[in-house]
């Protein structure tokens, strides 16, 4: 049966494949995306640094996912520092953030699900244990690992209602799949009843927290901080408005509440982050072309001849920095949420104590979101006019701005603590 639906799910995905192409093509010629990795990816041509030591394989899809491994990866070293990490990512950009953050580990592309990619890339790794993070079910490789006996956890695990709507048309290859995995960690009680419905047995499923919590050190970005205040001529009397991980039009949205805003309060200043680096140019063109001056971090030579008297727009451009960017700010805009992308990871601004505001479109970060506006401790925003009606509440309400950051850094540090319990269990596995 396995060996008949992994080449049935083969064909589906030469499909899919065929029926996308145009868009790939497009996005590669366009905006320089899938360039990287096809070797890895197609073939399964894994490698390991250090094949004599025993080796945690770690899968995260994309730069959200790799920054939420930080502190996992420091507690599998810590007990295991003879361990060799692999570090598998789907996307370039997740894979440039790997390099960065974890470059001293060995980085690589993961590959597609067909049979033969991924029995290649697992008779080259070899790993003694797999750690999925969310939600990554892919049927071949799970499969195929299974029968190699190589013992498949996942991490943080979570299910949105709108995918477990549809994992429920295929509830039989759910179950077949999810009973695979030796260990399911979630991330409340909600997901754990989706993944049982689902037919995960009980054995296997456990509530651990959500690991982005510990993932948040703001102790950790003092001098990144710093650099960035620097880099962008930042006072401290200067009052921080940032839209972070913004796709469009959230940045024209920002940029129209700040003109608006900037001659009643003098000392506020913009800075704006798109959610991905092929849109940098793109958004810079767009102030630029508004007739705005525009400090960019990526272009320091050119900061020293913008008069801060022109109030200029702020443009964090460079990837990687958007975690300590957000301890500047006062207010914070996460982006993603005036969109249909479903919101962006709002706990950073969160444990820095900003004043935090989201569009009604939050679904990827339901339970989060849910949580902070029980507390009060974010506003929802509907569109751009609503933005910035409230920012221009919060500026002249700056005690209730600063309760609100308040309420929402004691919410981050009251969570914190799965990624100990995580790992633990990841441990035990090890042994067995």
């Amino acid at each position: 049966m396995t060996i008949v639906l992994g080449w049935l799910l083969n064909a589906g995905y030469v499909l899919l494949i065929v029926v996308i192409s145009p868009v790939l093509f497009y996005r590669r010629l366009v905006q320089g995306k899938y360039r990287r990795g096809w070797s890895e990816k197609l073939t399964g041509r894994l490698t390991r640094r250090h094949p004599d030591r025993p080796c945690v394989w770690l899968h995260a899809v994309s730069v959200g996912e790799v920054v939420q491994l930080g502190r996992v990866i420091e507690e599998i070293k810590s007990t295991l520092p003879e361990a060799e990490l692999l570090i598998s990512t789907t996307t370039e950009t997740g894979f440039d953030v790997a390099q960065s953050k974890f470059g001293q580990h060995t980085i690589s592309f993961f590959p597609l699900d067909f049979t033969w990619a991924v029995h290649r890339a697992l008779e080259s790794i070899r790993p003694d244990l797999i750690v999925l993070v969310e939600l990554e079910l892919w049927p071949n490789f799970i499969l195929t690992a299974h029968r190699k006996k190589i013992p498949i956890a996942l991490i943080n695990g979570r299910i949105g209602e709108k995918s477990f709507r549809g994992y429920r048309r295929i509830r039989s290859l759910m179950k077949h799949i999810l009973n695979r995995l030796s260990f399911i960690g979630v991330q409340n009680a909600t997901y754990r009843e989706r993944l049982s419905e689902l037919g995960a047995t009980d054995d296997r499923l456990f509530i651990t927290g959500n690991i982005k919590f510990d993932g948040v050190d703001v102790s950790q970005q003092k001098e990144r901080i710093l650099e960035l205040r620097n880099a962008f001529r930042i006072s401290h009397d200067d009052i921080v408005f940032i839209a972070g991980s913004t796709q469009a039009p959230e940045e024209r949205y920002a940029v129209d509440s700040y003109l608006e805003l900037r001659n009643e309060f003098p000392g506020l200043r913009l800075i704006v982050v798109p959610r991905h680096k092929e849109r940098f140019e793109a958004v810079a063109e767009e102030i630029s072309a508004r007739q705005l001056p525009l400090i960019r971090r990526s272009q320091p030579d050119k900061t020293n001849s913008i008069q801060l008297t022109d109030s200029p727009i702020l443009l964090l451009d460079t990837l990687g920095e958007l975690a300590a960017c957000w301890g500047l700010s006062d207010i914070a805009f996460v982006g993603g949420s005036l969109t249909n992308r479903g919101g962006q990871n709002m706990l950073e601004p969160a444990a820095f104590g900003a004043a935090i505001l989201f569009g009604p479109n939050t679904w990827n970060f339901r339970d989060i979101t849910e949580a902070l506006l029980e507390r009060n401790g974010a506003i929802v925003v509907r569109g751009p006019d609503e933005l910035t009606s409230t920012i221009r509440s919060l500026l002249k309400d700056r005690k209730a701005a600063i309760r609100m950051g308040e309420i929402a850094r004691s919410f981050v540090e009251s969570q914190k603590g799965a990624t100990e319990r995580t790992v633990d269990r990841l441990i035990q596995l090890l042994k067995r």
